[in-house]
C-alpha cells in the first residue's frame, strides 16, 4: 500500500529565510559568552563525599567563540581524584527556544553531556539542568550555575540529585582570567 503525502500550500521560502537568518544571528546572549573567552586559571572543589571536606585541583581552561561567535568553545585541563583530567565543551544560546545548550565531555567518562537553561535576570548568569543515568548511584537530574562576575572572574556550580533525593553541591570551579 503506497502512501501519498499531502500536497502543501505554497511556502513563502523568503520569508523562511528571514525567520532563519533573524534566529541565526548572535544576540546579546552570545555577547555575554564572548566576555568569556579567554586562558583563565581555575580552582576546584570536588565534594566526593556529603560532610567531607572537599578536594581542592588547580588546572587552565581555554575558551574562544567559533563559528562566527555562535559558540563558546571550552578546552580544560587539570586534576580529578590524582589523575590528570582533560574536557571538552561547547556553549551556545539559541534564538529560538531562548535557552543556553550546553555539551560537556571530559577524560573521566565516556557520556557526553546535555545541558539546557535560561539566562538569569542579571544578564550575568545562566542555570541549566541535565538529567543522566549515573553508573553508581542510578537516574540523577543535574543543576549547573555559570556566573560571570566581572570581565575577570567567573564561577561554575555543580549540583546532583539522586531521583528522590535531596540536591547536593558536587563541585565549584572558580576561574581567574590569566593576564
Amino acid at each position: 500500500m503506497a502512501t501519498e503525502r499531502k500536497r502543501e500550500e505554497k511556502r513563502d521560502i523568503e520569508a523562511e529565510m528571514e525567520v532563519y537568518k533573524k534566529l541565526g544571528t548572535p544576540g546579546e546572549a552570545h555577547k555575554l559568552l564572548s566576555r568569556m573567552a579567554g586562558t583563565w586559571n581555575t580552582l576546584t572543589r570536588s565534594w566526593m563525599e556529603p560532610g567531607k571536606p572537599p578536594e581542592e585541583s588547580a588546572g587552565v581552561c581555554e575558551q574562544r567563540m567559533v563559528l562566527g561567535g555562535h559558540y563558546l568553545q571550552q578546552e580544560c585541563t587539570g586534576e580529578m581524584m590524582g589523575t590528570q583530567f582533560t574536557g571538552i565543551g561547547f556553549t551556545g544560546y539559541d534564538n529560538h527556544t531562548r535557552k543556553f545548550v550546553s555539551t560537556w565531555m571530559d577524560s573521566t567518562s565516556t557520556a557526553i553531556w546535555y545541558f539546557e537553561g535560561p539566562i538569569e535576570a542579571d544578564g550575568k548568569s545562566f542555570t541549566q539542568k541535565s538529567r543522566y543515568d549515573d553508573p553508581v548511584r542510578g537516574p540523577m537530574e543535574w543543576r549547573s550555575v555559570c556566573r560571570l562576575q566581572d570581565d575577570n572572574t567567573m564561577s561554575f556550580e555543580m549540583y546532583g540529585t539522586v531521583l528522590g533525593g535531596q540536591e547536593e553541591k558536587m563541585m565549584e570551579m572558580k576561574y581567574t582570567r590569566k593576564q
